[in-house]
């Protein structure tokens, strides 16, 4: 079902032109039907078609671990639309996490896509995410952009709640100012909505996918400064009540009611600041609204910037500040209530003069020397005893041990560690993880790991998928009686089975091979330990059950898990 975004409404002149209406793309991550394995959507959550179709061009062969320029090294695919992706990746050079576009280089908008970047990279401005390189390679062209892994989605921001006045007047005023900068040099986003904005920990708000992101879908617009100017009025809107100016919901925000039409922000929920409420409504007067009070709609960015400026600073929240609890009087200290404690005397023994004599001095050195000779012969008479009882007994205490080793030898056998020679990724299914990045957990370096893909499911994978795992290889056959795993994620749960497998082989059946051990941990290290140990060569660590964590730098938010070190004992 068609849906209206703010970025690609063409709004009417005042000559009176009917406006047109865009259609909405529905977009998925990687177009694979029953799969789990989450596929995390970071800038095209609700993508908006333009006026140009792409024809029939199949988007590229590309997988993770596949490296562009033999340097950006392709890590998770988060949107596959129209013959282009975009992808999580990683720059090997500068060893930093950035983001692709790939299309082909014959797609019908490969050139369009490419002079947008170019000119994006040329303005520089730090409230836009910033291109890095815009290449034409191998039958592809791809652009690389800043990632932002410590940055949130105005998406996710308002998933909570809307927004204080102080950051909305904050958002808007940094977006329409990066917008009016932008346009002054004939660059337009054409796709503004909240999942081109984002929040630094700093608290600045940047723009993402400037010119680019419409290039990509062929967006265009005959009055492009009207089009981002309700764009941000449509953000702000969002921003003040916490839903979606028009009919349909986006951006997992509810629209308005239907037959509604378009309303006041402070209409739609209370408490609202009146002065940006009003701004809201002028920025989307473009679409045919009344603005409040009469006053003369904005058009442009710029003008947009003027009204801001006109407003009166909204200053931020005072901080709150937590009182320190009430001090609380000791037993010694509160004495009796209302009165003070009496008070006792005790009697102080006087003590007896010192030896301050002459005689005296001489009596205390001579009693110190006689203390000294006396504890030195003391010792020297025990130590002699303790020796000959010693040499009597000797014969008699080394056949007694020796007696005590050989019936429990068992008992006290040394635990050994087991040195790894080599590893491989295990997917009997024929679907990896990361197959490239098994040699990372056993390294020696926690700071490196393997990791699986972000599930929708969880925490047991079964039966969607049985499990994720790695077939270690000792060398050569070897008692293994234990595991230590290094784990990334905690929560509830992580379930991992030990196996003796074979080879190392990434697709032999499960079940020939002996089961080892298992165990379940929430934490971020587990420990398995066998009843009796099991003499192979090549072990799998298998992993059935994974716990939920947030999105990070390298992958989204769902049940996954990553292994750091892995040490097997004998």
């Amino acid at each position: 079902m068609a849906e209206r975004s703010t970025v690609a409404v063409d709004v009417a002149d005042n000559s009176g032109d009917k406006p047109l209406t865009a259609q909405a793309d529905q977009s998925t991550a990687d177009g694979v039907a029953q799969n789990r394995e989450r596929d995390t959507d970071i800038d095209e959550a609700q993508g908006s078609g333009g006026t140009e179709r792409p024809g029939r061009v199949s988007p590229p062969e590309l997988h993770s671990g596949h490296k562009l320029a033999r340097r950006y090294r392709l890590e998770e695919c988060v949107t596959r639309l129209d013959g282009f992706s975009s992808w999580r990746a990683v720059d090997e050079k500068l060893r930093r996490a950035v983001g692709v576009h790939v299309l082909p280089a014959d797609h019908t908008r490969a050139r369009s896509v490419l002079a947008s970047a170019r000119s994006s990279a040329l303005l520089g401005d730090p409230r836009f995410v910033q291109v890095l390189d815009a290449v034409e390679e191998n039958d592809l062209v791809y652009v690389v952009h800043e990632w932002l892994p410590d940055a949130t989605e105005l998406t996710t921001l308002l998933s909570s709640g809307p927004l204080e006045p102080h950051d909305a007047y904050q958002m808007v005023s940094q977006i329409a100012s990066a917008m009016a900068a932008a346009h002054r040099e004939g660059l337009a986003h054409l796709r503004l909505n909240p999942n081109a904005v984002l929040r630094a920990s700093t608290g600045q708000w940047r723009i993402r996918g400037l010119a680019v992101n419409a290039a990509l879908r062929g967006i265009s617009s005959e009055s492009p400064q009207r089009t981002d100017t309700e764009a941000i009025g449509a953000l702000l809107y969002a921003a003040l009540t916490q839903r979606w100016p028009y009919e349909n919901d986006a951006y997992g925000l509810s629209g308005l009611p239907k037959d509604v039409g378009l309303i006041a922000p402070d209409q739609v929920r209370a408490h609202i600041h009146r002065g940006l409420s009003e701004l809201a409504m002028r920025a989307l007067a473009n679409d045919g609204a009344t603005a409040s009070r009469h006053e003369a709609a904005c058009t442009t960015p710029e003008e947009l910037v003027k009204a801001i400026g006109e407003m009166p600073r909204i200053r931020p929240p005072e901080p709150t500040f937590t009182a320190p609890p009430e001090y609380q009087r000791t037993t010694y200290q509160q004495g009796t209530y209302g009165r003070p404690a009496p008070r006792t005397t005790q009697p102080v023994a006087t003590p007896p003069p010192p030896l301050q004599s002459r005689t005296g001095k001489v009596l205390k050195w001579a009693v110190s020397a006689l203390l000294i000779a006396a504890l030195g012969l003391g010792s020297w008479q025990l130590a002699d005893a303790l020796m000959d009882q010693g040499n009597s007994s000797d014969d008699t205490n080394q056949t007694q041990t020796t007696d005590d080793n050989d019936k429990n030898s068992e008992q006290t056998k040394p635990v050994k560690p087991l040195r790894i020679q080599d590893a491989a990724e295990y997917y009997p299914d024929g679907k990896p993880q990361h197959a490239n990045d098994a040699k990372l957990t056993y390294d020696g370096d926690s700071s490196t790991y393997w990791r699986t893909y972000s599930f929708n499911g969880g925490p047991v994978l079964a039966p969607y998928k049985q499990g994720v795992g790695i077939v270690y290889d000792l060398g050569s056959a070897q008692e293994v009686s234990g595991a230590s795993i290094g784990l990334n994620y905690d929560g509830d749960h992580t379930s991992v089975s030990l196996y003796a497998a074979d080879s190392l082989s990434s697709s032999a059946p499960l079940g020939s091979m002996k089961q080892i051990g298992d165990a379940t941990t929430s934490g971020t290290e587990l420990k398995i330990s066998a009843k009796k140990a099991v003499k192979t060569r090549y072990v799998l660590v298998w992993l059935t059950a994974v716990p939920y964590s947030s999105k990070d730098e390298y992958s989204g938010a769902g049940f996954k898990q990553a292994i750091t070190d892995v040490k097997f004992t004998g």
